[in-house]
């Protein structure tokens, strides 16, 4: 079924675009949560009327996740966490944690813009992305040590 979404959808494609998905998928994902439309002529004259302004607001929107991007590259936060005697920690650090200190800090992201793939576990210092956008990366690291 050729529907027109609405929204970004992770994986399928950027508000706007006209994709082939499943029935099924459309009629009991996308069109109930407002995600996609069906296409039809009406629907398609829409978006080719609309495509370029969309275009130009996107844009702007990458561009601020770039500013945003560049101003969250470099920044070091650390955590202190007790640790056994094997050198593990009591616990681990997660991506609720680096939010969480990454907000006290004045950046504001959503949590699945963190990539880690498993929580720390061990003291040490290790790199982390933070992927506003396909477009907009940043680097971050995160500083593990021991409290005694």
């Amino acid at each position: 079924m050729k529907v027109i979404l609405t929204s970004d959808i992770n994986k399928i494609g950027v508000a706007g675009t006209i994709k082939n998905v499943a029935d099924g998928y459309a009629r009991n994902y996308l069109f109930p949560r407002g995600l996609a439309q069906k296409a039809t002529p009406e629907t398609m004259r829409w978006v080719e009327k609309t495509q370029e302004k969309r275009k130009q607001l996107r844009e702007q929107q990458v561009q601020k996740l770039r500013d945003q991007a560049a101003k969250i590259n470099g920044v070091v936060l650390s955590f202190s966490r007790s640790v056994g005697a094997e050198g593990k920690l009591f616990g681990s650090v997660g991506k609720s944690d680096i939010l969480a200190s990454l907000k006290a800090s004045g950046f504001i992201v959503d949590k699945n813009a963190i990539v880690l793939p498993a929580a720390l576990k061990e003291v040490g210092e290790v790199e982390v992305e933070v992927r506003l956008h396909p477009e907009a990366v940043a680097k971050i690291k995160v500083s593990v040590l021991a409290r005694s």
